[in-house]
């Protein structure tokens, strides 16, 4: 990265945007503030005017479509395109964070620091620099792999279950008890017991509380 290299503040909140970018360039720097519209036009935007540094926020916002654009997507493509990206964020998920670190992020500042300390990351990121503690970027990918390989799992057991099964866990996990769900199928309630012993077998779990707590989880309820 040279140093005339640009830097680009892709933030949802002008206001925050705007104040990094006139700091930074009254500082010198080549910086901007980018009102986010769409995912691809960040990326867009990157191809014409990097690479550079990047100070991207992992919760973008949605764009004119209503979809949400999330930052976590953008980490990887930018820095293919040789962006150092700076990674910004409010959420409490660590496992998020960890995975645009995974995806090549180069620091991760929490959003709500104080603005001096913004100001800071982002000067020593342009210098190479990062201010995280040692050891917590490798804290923080393996706690996101450790996540994702979690999913990954939970998702295959869900594939084993047939459509019924996965209504009759759906229906257990609204709340209703086995006689309901018979009601619901217009079966005995000797079927839904069986299905319910077939959904606890192939989920490996010893009980309907756990099934069903599986099932939210991967529904993200």
């Amino acid at each position: 990265m040279t140093a005339n290299s640009p830097i680009v503040i892709v933030d949802d909140h002008e206001l925050v945007g705007s104040a990094l970018a006139l700091n930074l360039r009254a500082e010198g720097e080549d910086a901007e503030f980018l009102p986010v519209r769409s995912a691809a036009g960040v990326l867009e935007h990157a191809r014409r005017s990097g690479p550079g540094l990047i100070v991207l926020d992992l919760d973008l916002g949605r764009d004119a479509e209503g979809n949400r654009i999330d930052g976590t997507r953008l980490v990887r493509p930018l820095v293919e395109l040789d962006w150092r990206v700076v990674v910004l964020s409010g959420s409490s998920d660590a496992g998020r964070v960890g995975a645009a670190l995974s995806a090549g992020g180069f620091v991760f500042v929490p959003k709500n620091a104080p603005f001096p300390a913004l100001l800071n990351a982002i000067r020593e990121a342009r210098a190479g620099r990062s201010v995280m503690p040692p050891g917590r970027r490798e804290q923080l990918i393996e706690l996101y792999h450790k996540r994702d390989t979690e999913r990954r799992e939970l998702h295959d057991k869900l594939g084993r279950l047939t459509q019924r099964e996965r209504e009759v866990l759906a229906l257990l996990a609204g709340g209703k008890r086995a006689q309901a769900v018979a009601d619901h199928f217009v079966v005995s309630l000797a079927t839904v017991r069986t299905q319910i012993r077939a959904v606890l077998t192939k989920l490996e779990v010893g009980s309907q509380l756990e099934a069903v707590a599986l099932y939210r989880k991967a529904a993200g309820i």
